[in-house]
């Protein structure tokens, strides 16, 4: 319904940024979760220190057990190099070691106060092997072939983990006999595994425990350390929330000292954000001031410019009287001085108009019948613009707000006629009167004309805002009807928007039932 776009192409918009596929974590989050990974690797690089050093301490433990059962084994068979020099009395075979034979296993074996689960083997120079296991009965059980072969290939020397088939993990010592017999031994590692697991699993718990002990002491922490920092960014949102685009704008907010404190990172920002608000005000203050010297001009030299203009329109009247007594030239440059003089009376009207809803001057309000008006107004405009096809639709019941009636009567019409004004013949453009549900009223005016240039719809009720500027001259427009639109209906209470595309323009106006009660006066 304003002017088209003209034929110039439009700019082409920057690129938007891509957003990251990665989520956006919170300080907070990011804190809490840098601090549980902390804590999680403090305490598993505790733990896998613990482990490792309790296996050793451990396993040498099992290793000196294990090197006096091998001593013992050994010298139950006879002696070897690994006890010392062989005594020079000893020529025949070793005395047997109990009167009682407990298994089929090597003679040591028979020994009292074997560990259970202990494994001998003696490996003969036949290469022939021996081998067992004692239990906790003291009774003994021959082994596998396939781990009589394993033992069988241990070396003699240091102990060395071995695990044995059909057995488990053990750790196993070798040794040879004056009469060139191997003697094996091995001790179990189960109760060595057994030990690390219990180690890890009470390792585990206090880890677990400790940590959701840290995370919840981390929530209250970070959460009264970001406090100040949460303090600031609502004073920062509530800032962002004030209309700053108009009018006179105080800055009621400001972040409080004890969170503007330099001596802290909070506080530098806090600091920093009252010092920016306070060159907001300063801005703000400076703009609302020549605003108000301009609107103040303008409202002076419309009051100064009015008595004139009538003085003018008076006296081209009075002459056009005699019209037919002057030459055509003359009669002719007559009605153009009444024509101008009239759009000049038109514009005076409109500043002063606005100059005194700015002042905030109260509206009458008195019961309008919105339904009459609306269909007043729609007749005029038909008589004004034949060429458009007009379309009127009425709910089946009158509509009556509280307001001021010839206010409400020049929206419409300005609606009407900024419709008629830039759109071509054969337009359509339908006015639609509803009620809001709450005792309000809704009117909304749409054409099927050319639309608002994109750029051209964010200041539309701004004041002498024109696009197509050679089309609204020669129609009388002088860009102010949208502004006195949006003026009235904002001191009715009420808010206008626009949906503007190629082929389609809607205006609507919400009314409410009544307009707001006028500030008392300080």
């Amino acid at each position: 319904m304003t002017p088209p776009a003209t034929t110039t192409p439009p700019a082409t918009p920057p690129p938007e940024p891509r957003a990251s596929g990665r989520r956006r974590w919170s300080l907070r989050a990011r804190l809490l979760l840098g601090q549980a990974v902390l804590l999680v690797v403090a305490v598993a690089g505790i733990g896998i220190a613990t482990e490792v050093a309790l296996q050793q301490f451990l396993v040498h433990q099992l290793d000196v057990s294990l090197n006096e059962t091998a001593k013992r084994a050994l010298g139950d068979s006879g002696g070897g190099p690994a006890l010392g020099p062989r005594p020079l009395d000893q020529h025949g075979p070793p005395p047997p070691v109990s009167e009682q034979d407990y298994g089929p296993g090597p003679d040591f074996l028979n020994r009292r106060n074997i560990q259970p689960d202990t494994i001998g083997a003696l490996v003969d120079t036949d290469k022939s092997v021996s081998a067992a296991r004692v239990h906790a009965d003291g009774s003994q059980s021959l082994l596998s072939g396939a781990a009589r072969a394993q033992l069988a290939g241990v070396p003699t020397g240091k102990p060395v983990t071995l695990s044995i088939s059909g057995e488990g993990h053990y750790r196993v010592e070798s040794a040879t006999t004056w009469t060139g017999q191997t003697v094996i031994t091995a001790l179990p590692l189960a109760p060595v595994d057994a030990t690390l697991m219990r180690v890890l699993l009470v390792l585990v718990i206090v880890t677990a425990t400790v940590l959701a002990i840290v995370i919840s002491a981390g929530i209250w922490l970070v959460r009264h350390a970001l406090a100040p920092l949460d303090r600031v960014a609502a004073t920062a949102t509530r800032v962002a929330d004030l209309r700053l685009d108009r009018g006179e704008v105080t800055m009621p907010v400001r972040v409080s000292p004890a969170d503007a404190d330099p001596r802290t990172e909070v506080g530098q920002l806090g600091a920093s954000v009252n010092r920016m608000l306070d060159h907001i005000a300063s801005a703000l203050e400076a703009r609302h001031a020549s605003e108000t010297r301009v609107r103040r001009f303008l409202a002076d030299a419309s009051h100064e410019l009015r008595t004139p203009l009538t003085a003018i329109r008076g006296y081209a009247e009075l002459a056009q009287r005699e019209r037919d007594n002057v030459p055509e030239v003359v009669a002719y440059a007559l009605g153009r001085v009444d024509s101008e003089s009239r759009r000049m009376s038109t514009l005076v009207e409109d500043m002063l108009l606005l100059a005194r809803l700015d002042a905030g001057r109260g509206l009458e309000q008195t019961p309008v019948d919105l339904t009459q008006l609306t269909v007043d107004a729609v007749s005029d405009a038909h008589v004004a613009g034949p060429d458009l096809k007009w379309q009127l639709e009425l709910p089946p019941e009158p509509i009556v707000i509280t307001g001021d009636s010839a206010r409400l009567h020049q929206v419409l019409a300005n609606l009407l006629a900024n419709a008629r004004t830039h759109t071509g013949p054969g337009t359509t453009v339908t006015t639609a009167l509803s009620g809001d549900g709450r005792g309000g009223a809704r009117w909304r005016v749409t054409d099927n004309g050319p639309g608002i240039p994109a750029d051209l719809q964010p200041e539309v009720f701004e004041r002498f805002a024109r696009g197509d500027s050679s089309r609204s001259r020669r129609a009388g427009s002088t860009g102010l009807g949208l502004a006195i639109v949006a003026a009235v209906v904002k001191a009715h209470g009420g808010d206008i928007t626009v949906e503007s595309a190629p082929g389609r323009t809607e205006f609507t106006v919400h009314l409410p039932a009544a307009p707001p009660e006028p500030d008392p006066p300080v």
